[in-house]
């Protein structure tokens, strides 16, 4: 299978230039940068151990964050290559990374033969790290005949992914033989990569309990906070298609009771906000976008972020979150987001019925008290009601809990990261 997989990529090949083309048009590709897709590269890869990081979008951007820092501490590591597919992705790494001359992005270019062998002969990584779900075959067939230690970090295999897999079982043997260890993000994840040909792996937890510093400040204004202060707030993350509309209903209800509350929409793809802008207005609700928080006034019913990497400055004026992509029955079997950075900046979680992703990070988090589970608009505007008379945040030591936890799977991570770098 893997032969017939290579022959399909070597056709796309006089294509490539053509498809990223039209992707760039789209504003779906950066508008100089597309080319790193085809392997065309003026950065230079500099001298000593090069450590290669490669995430696909925001989210696995953001929960290899402490590793990154950790590694760009360590005095063996002479420079950190990251590399993304997503637009969202490289335009959050290339922001924070811009002033270290430690760390460069390059977007990862389209697994052909002949991108990714340019590819590596260019940058020669000592180490590869690919972060939760990436599997390119013709990549990860390169890196082993090159013989560089390649590792999937927090690796996640969902049903859905793995009954693909487990087609194809020879192709799937040959590709995840080749990864030097696995460490998984839960324990379903750990068995189906036994099946699926992995050999060393190891199970510490989801590392995206350890992906957020504590924010204790925030860079929202004194004036916006005023107008804010006597008003009951509640934020609703990483929103999917619909879900927007499900919050704008249990906020109608809540409105009932407290004709002031105040709804923060942070949805999981920025590129929705004018759509959901204007759905949100025909259903009769004042609407400001994140960078018009001076046209806040006593009757704006939502505040939508337009925006990425600005979710824990809004956690913390919200004491309740209602965590998206988990009320859609057609996504169940890849549902839910990470409720651990707005958990960790005591907030109270409410999520629906399909959260497969994370399940054992909710279980968790059910265990401590933290969070409650759904079925519709009504139970939620309900369960809010509620949890504003209590008026309260999760206490610290629920908090220092989690924070813990998710050290130790960070710590065990990072000691097992050591064992490639010398």
């Amino acid at each position: 299978m893997y032969f017939w997989y290579k022959i399909i990529t070597y056709f796309f090949f006089p294509f490539s230039k053509i498809y990223l083309y039209g992707r760039r048009l789209k504003k779906k590709e950066h508008s100089s940068r597309y080319k790193e897709k085809l392997s065309i590269t003026d950065l230079a890869r500099g001298e000593g151990f090069l450590t290669w990081i490669h995430v696909a979008s925001v989210g696995e951007a953001m929960s290899v964050l402490p590793i990154i820092e950790n590694l760009i501490e360590n005095k063996n590591v002479g420079k950190i290559l990251l590399t993304s597919i997503t637009l969202s992705s490289g335009k959050i790494l290339e922001k924070k990374y811009k002033q270290n001359s430690k760390v460069v992005h390059q977007f990862l270019p389209l697994d052909i033969p002949l991108f990714t062998s340019k590819f590596l002969k260019h940058w020669k990584p000592n180490l590869s790290i690919f972060v939760d779900s990436e599997i390119w075959p013709n990549l990860i067939v390169e890196i082993n005949k090159n013989k560089i230690p390649l590792i999937l970090v927090n690796a996640r295999i969902t049903k859905k992914t793995f009954k693909r897999w487990r087609l194809l079982k020879k192709f799937s043997r040959k590709i995840f033989e080749k990864f030097d260890l696995c460490i998984s993000s839960n324990k379903e994840s750990e068995e189906f990569l036994k099946i699926l040909g992995a050999k060393n792996i190891k199970n510490f937890g989801n590392l995206k309990y350890s992906n957020v510093k504590k924010i204790l400040n925030n860079d929202l204004t004194p004036s916006f906070l005023n107008k804010i202060k006597n008003r009951k707030v509640w934020c609703a993350a990483s929103t999917h298609q619909t879900e927007e509309i499900f919050c704008s209903r249990s906020h109608l209800k809540i409105k009932k009771i407290h004709p002031s509350t105040l709804t923060i929409i942070i949805p999981r793809h920025i590129e929705r906000v004018e759509k959901i802008k204007n759905n949100l207005i025909n259903s009769k609700l004042r609407v400001i976008l994140s960078n018009e928080l001076d046209q806040m006034s006593d009757d704006t019913d939502i505040i939508l972020i337009n925006s990425y990497g600005e979710s824990s400055k809004f956690y913390n004026i919200s004491k309740n979150v209602f965590v998206g992509k988990s009320t859609i029955e057609s996504l169940k079997m890849d549902s839910g987001q990470n409720p651990i950075e707005a958990a960790r900046l005591g907030c109270k979680i409410f999520h629906g019925p399909y959260v497969s992703n994370f399940s054992e990070i909710y279980l968790y988090l059910k265990t401590l008290g933290v969070s409650k589970e759904i079925s519709n608009d009504k139970e939620l505007s309900l369960s809010l009601v509620e949890e504003f008379k209590l008026d309260n945040a999760i206490d610290q030591k629920t908090v220092e809990k989690i924070e813990n936890y998710g050290q130790n799977i960070f710590n065990n991570v990072i000691i097992e990261l050591k064992k490639y770098i010398k």
